[in-house]
């Protein structure tokens, strides 16, 4: 009897401590009052998409292939780049030039092995001019180094400031301990270009030997959503945490993110001879997240509902689960999130979240393609 009663203690304390451990708010059930329908089809994996009109956008396939899809209809665009394709890694995301009215200017991140070294890849920034079905001056504007095998932490979204600027992530590619918080190391770090891939003369660590010039924030573990806030214009982004530990970051010039200093997910696996994770959740010099999940939700793609289209939720920030399989909105008041809601739970991994044109949200699901919510 001692024996069953201490099991049953044992159980409830074990429970206690993981309700404990969910960060607030609780994320509401599933919404009722929204379907979707499936606009693109016979995408495996869309990683990223970029809308030219409401009925004509652009959409990566991870494994290589650069899809221009018109009134449903979906063709292969030529001229990409050779895509290393590996792991997380591949095509990624891809957006227009802020002309690209104008200009016709695309830019698209990948994982490339352009020194031909047998070493494996790493994550590049490229930009180029489509014209029809084929891609024209294809020019890599970045490049991270060093090339290697490791198949995780990639990142990679893509955003433009109103200043002449391209802001790109690229992940900390599988070196924690020695990427994020080395300025004169790719990964693990937020990027700031001019639209011509020059370095920005106002870039933060300009003036340091040997760093690299391009690096705008640091300490990012594989950030996988990227969003302009549509009234303040600041770049929020997320990135995946460990066992725990996502984050939302406002993204601001200079500042450091903490990865793999201070976390709030753990360890995997209890490696012996690195220190643990999740021991740590601050330190001097370094930002908390704006938010971070605990248990992790693997969120990927992100963005702000602009229109009046679904009511109450103009305003609000959408996260797309990998893990849980849902579409997250998060109401958030003074940067602060105040509620959590699951949208289409079950719908499958989502990859990718956009504002249509036409103020529809958008969402990239893996073994599907583009699907639009529709409110019921």
């Amino acid at each position: 009897m001692k024996k069953q009663i201490l099991i049953f203690t044992l159980i409830i304390v074990c429970f206690q401590i993981a309700c404990s451990q969910e960060n607030k708010p609780p994320i509401l059930g599933q919404e009722e009052n929204y379907s979707y329908e499936v606009v693109v089809d016979g995408i495996f994996v869309p990683w990223g998409m970029a809308f030219i009109k409401s009925e004509e956008l652009l959409v990566t396939e991870q494994s290589g292939i650069l899809y221009h899809v018109k009134n449903g209809i979906k063709n292969e665009v030529e001229g990409l780049p050779n895509v290393y394709f590996r792991g997380q890694g591949g095509l990624l995301d891809v957006a227009l030039h802020p002309d690209f009215k104008l200009n016709k200017t695309i830019f698209f991140t990948l994982g490339v092995n352009t020194e031909n070294d047998k070493k494996g890849g790493n994550t590049s920034l490229y930009s180029a001019i489509i014209d029809g079905s084929k891609l024209i001056n294809v020019k890599q504007l970045y490049k991270a180094t060093p090339n290697t095998k490791v198949s995780q932490h990639w990142g990679s979204r893509i955003v433009f400031d109103k200043k002449g600027h391209v802001y790109f992530g690229i992940g900390d590619r599988g070196e924690r301990d020695l990427n994020p918080q080395d300025l004169t190391r790719d990964g693990g770090k937020i990027y700031r270009l001019n639209l011509d891939g020059s370095i920005p003369s106002d870039n933060p660590f300009i003036e340091i030997n040997n760093v690299k010039d391009a690096i705008f924030s640091y300490g990012h573990r594989n950030p996988q959503g990227m969003t302009i806030h549509p009234k303040t214009g600041q770049i929020w982004e997320h990135e995946h945490g460990p066992r725990g530990g996502d984050e939302i970051n406002i993204i601001r010039k200079g500042l450091n993110y903490g990865w793999p200093k201070i976390t709030y997910g753990k360890d995997y696996i209890d490696y012996v001879g690195i220190s643990p994770l999740g021991k740590t959740t601050s330190l001097p010099g370094m930002e908390q997240p704006l938010y971070y999940w605990i248990p992790s939700i693997a969120p990927s793609g992100m963005a702000f509902s602009t229109s009046n289209i679904y009511g109450d939720w103009k305003g609000d920030l959408f996260v797309g689960s990998l893990k849980f399989e849902y579409l997250e909105r998060l109401v958030i008041k003074e940067n602060k999130v105040v509620k959590r809601e699951k949208i289409l739970d079950g719908i499958g991994r989502v990859r990718n979240v956009v504002e249509g044109p036409d103020g529809y949200l958008y969402l990239g699901i893996e073994g599907t393609g583009i699907v639009k919510v529709l409110p019921k």
